[in-house]
């Protein structure tokens, strides 16, 4: 009569551990994904406060390579600003001057934020100018993370292809439109693109990354909601019409 009871507990027992077996890989799997999911970018940028601070025109014009033949990136239809709210009318900034004689940086009544570090010449960009610009794309969260440059935009191996767009067409972000209007040809600008005016509210608009490492470095603050997702971009103005 011992050995049947044996036997029992013997499977009883056998049992136990596979149910504890079991539960100890399902807790060290889901600490794999927990981890996984926590990796995040490590940049060697500069700090948020040097990012957005009075930095000199060379470094905001860091990365905007040299012009080449005009060509239109893939245009965005206005349709596609989803969520999009009613902007105010596009009007160029009032730089004014700094004690330094340096431009200050202006916020716009959306939030938009423009600092002019070298004037242009001739006409100025209005709403319905046809506009091809260097940009070099900033994550302000990621403490200055790229995400976008047109010198990245290279195929022939002829320069860099600047990114066109019409003013106040629905092509860029309302960010950038805002912060494009008065440009004139060869001017520098930096300008800091709040959630509302970019990616946040207008998913699709240009300047959309180029790649998928980009793109995804894009998503990572702009998907995510305890992340501030502002952007800076740092734009010269080569042709307009």
């Amino acid at each position: 009569a011992g050995a049947p009871a044996a036997i029992q507990i013997h499977t009883a027992l056998r049992s136990r551990l596979r149910a504890a077996a079991g539960q100890m890989l399902a807790k060290i799997v889901s600490l794999v994904v927990l981890a996984a999911g926590a990796q995040a970018y490590t940049p060697s940028c500069a700090s948020r406060r040097n990012l957005l601070g009075w930095a000199p025109a060379a470094a905001a014009a860091a990365g905007l390579a040299a012009g080449a033949p005009e060509r239109s990136l893939a245009a965005t239809d206005a349709t596609t600003r989803t969520g999009a709210e009613a902007q105010p009318p596009l009007a160029p900034p009032n730089f004014g001057k700094a004690p330094d004689g340096e431009s200050p940086f202006v916020t716009l009544p959306t939030g938009t934020q423009v600092k002019r570090f070298k004037e242009g010449a001739g006409e100025e960009a209005r709403v319905g100018s046809k506009v091809a610009v260097q940009v070099q794309g900033r994550l302000v969260n990621l403490n200055g993370v790229n995400f976008y440059n047109t010198k990245d935009n290279n195929p022939d191996g002829f320069g860099a292809v600047p990114l066109s767009f019409t003013v106040g067409k629905g092509e860029a972000l309302p960010g950038l439109e805002q912060g494009v209007v008065g440009m004139k040809k060869g001017e520098i600008r930096r300008i800091i693109v709040p959630p509302e005016q970019g990616y946040l509210r207008n998913p699709g608009l240009e300047p959309v990354p180029m790649n998928a490492i980009n793109q995804n470095a894009l998503d990572s603050v702009v998907k995510n909601p305890r992340r501030d997702s502002t952007v800076m971009f740092d734009v010269k103005l080569e042709r307009l019409k």
